[in-house]
């Protein structure tokens, strides 16, 4: 199992973190769609690595808690390599990213015609989002949560569609003695 879920892992973790610095140069709001794609594409190989192991490593069988097992430590490594790649692009070379993006957030809720006071509560909480994402612990928990849940639900989906129990053998009706 640890062969399939490395080599499977590292793949989509490949391809999430190549489509990732691919599409840095278009950081804007039609990126997400191409992000979340590129996610989605990536975790694809958590199904292709469930029925690698499945078929040859477990003979052909595998229980939905085993294909759960193997689809998602193939997620757990590819958003690894999706954080790590994301820290070293925006500690490296997305100098003022979030500054922009946070202060694309204030012009919203300014823009909102909220309260005073309702609009003063939005902007302490983006100050204080703005300085935790400073920390790259927070800021790698953060990135972490970005792809984890689109690679769960293919997880389970896979596991799902993948699990094939033994073929159990009909009962042998005895055949009576001539």
């Amino acid at each position: 199992m640890k062969k399939t879920v490395i080599v499977f892992g590292l793949i989509s973790g490949a391809v999430s973190s190549l489509m990732m610095v691919a599409t840095v140069p278009f950081l804007n709001h039609a990126s997400y769609v191409l992000g979340y794609t590129s996610i989605v594409l990536s975790f694809l190989l958590v199904y292709f690595g469930i029925r690698s192991y499945r078929d040859n490593a477990a003979g052909g069988q595998i229980t939905f808690a085993k294909a759960f097992a193997v689809g998602i430590l193939i997620t757990l490594i590819s958003c690894v390599c999706y954080v790590v790649t994301w820290e070293i692009l925006y500690f490296n070379f997305l100098h003022g990213f979030m500054d922009k993006y946070f202060a694309h957030m204030i012009e919203k809720v300014k823009a909102s015609g909220a309260s005073p006071a309702a609009m003063q509560d939005q902007l302490q909480k983006i100050t204080t989002l703005q300085q935790r994402y400073q920390n790259p612990l927070f800021n790698s928990l953060m990135t972490f949560i970005e792809p984890f849940p689109i690679g769960l639900a293919i997880t389970l989906l896979s596991a799902a569609v993948l699990r094939k129990k033994e073929q159990q053998q009909p009962p042998q009706s005895p055949v009576p003695a001539s």
